[in-house]
C-alpha cells in the first residue's frame, strides 16, 4: 500500500545518529541516518530512517533515494530492500516458523490418529501384564509431566519378552491398572507398532 502511494525524491543524509549497544558480550554503536529531502509541494522535509546498523550504511553527504506518501512525507523511507520490506521480513519469517511448528504438530497428530486407526481395523489383540507407571520427564505441560502405563507381554512362540508403553496420560493411573491385563493392539508382522489400548481410563476419569 505504501508503494503504491508513494512518490520519488532524491534526498541526502545530513547527520547520524549514534546510539551505544552495551552488553557483557558487545559494546557496539549503532548509526541511524537523518535523511533530508524536498517534496512534491517544495517543502523541506527532514527524517529519520527507521533502520540503524553498525558500522553505518550511509556517511553524511550521501545521496539516497527517498520514497514518501504526499499525506505524511515525514514518515518517508529510504529506497532499500530493508528500509521498505525489513519489517515484513521479519514478520513473515516469524509467521513461516509458527506455521511450520503448527504444521508438523498437525502432520504428527494425522499420522498418529490413522496408526491408531489402522491399529484397531487390523492389529492383532494381546493381553500384556501390567508392570509399572513411569513419569514422562522428558514433557511438561504447566508445570506437570504426564504418566505412562508400562506393561509385558512374552511371545508364546518363541518365549521372547516385549514391553509396551502407553501414550501420555494426564492423571496418575496407578490405582486403576494395578494387577491388571493391559489388552495392546500390535501389527502382527512388526511389533515395534502398536496401540495400548487404556480406553478404560476415560471412563473411570
Amino acid at each position: 500500500d505504501f508503494l503504491k502511494q508513494a512518490e520519488s525524491a532524491p534526498g541526502t543524509v545530513v547527520r547520524l545518529l549514534e546510539s551505544r549497544s552495551s552488553s557483557s558480550s558487545s559494546n557496539s554503536t549503532m548509526y541511524t541516518p537523518v535523511v533530508q529531502f524536498t517534496d512534491k509541494g517544495g517543502s523541506e522535509i527532514v527524517f529519520t530512517s527507521s533502520i540503524s546498523s553498525s558500522p553505518s550504511s550511509y556517511d553524511v553527504g550521501d545521496e539516497v533515494e527517498v520514497r514518501y506518501t504526499p499525506s505524511t512525507p515525514q514518515d518517508a523511507r529510504i529506497k532499500g530492500f530493508f528500509s521498505l520490506w525489513g519489517a515484513a521480513t521479519i514478520l513473515g519469517a516469524l509467521g513461516g516458523v509458527f506455521a511450520g511448528i503448527g504444521l508438523g504438530i498437525f502432520v504428527y497428530g494425522k499420522l498418529k490418529a490413522n496408526k491408531i486407526a489402522s491399529l484397531k481395523r487390523q492389529g492383532r489383540v494381546i493381553e500384556t501384564d501390567f508392570q509399572r507407571v513411569d513419569i514422562n520427564t522428558s514433557l511438561k505441560v504447566n508445570g506437570e509431566h504426564p504418566f505412562v502405563v508400562v506393561s509385558q507381554w512374552q511371545n508364546p512362540s518363541n518365549s521372547k519378552l516385549h514391553n509396551f508403553k502407553s501414550d501420555n496420560i494426564w492423571f496418575d493411573p496407578t490405582g486403576f491398572v494395578e494387577g491388571k491385563v493391559i489388552k495392546v493392539r500390535i501389527d502382527k508382522n512388526n511389533f515395534k507398532k502398536y496401540y495400548v489400548d487404556l480406553s478404560f481410563l476415560l471412563e473411570i476419569n
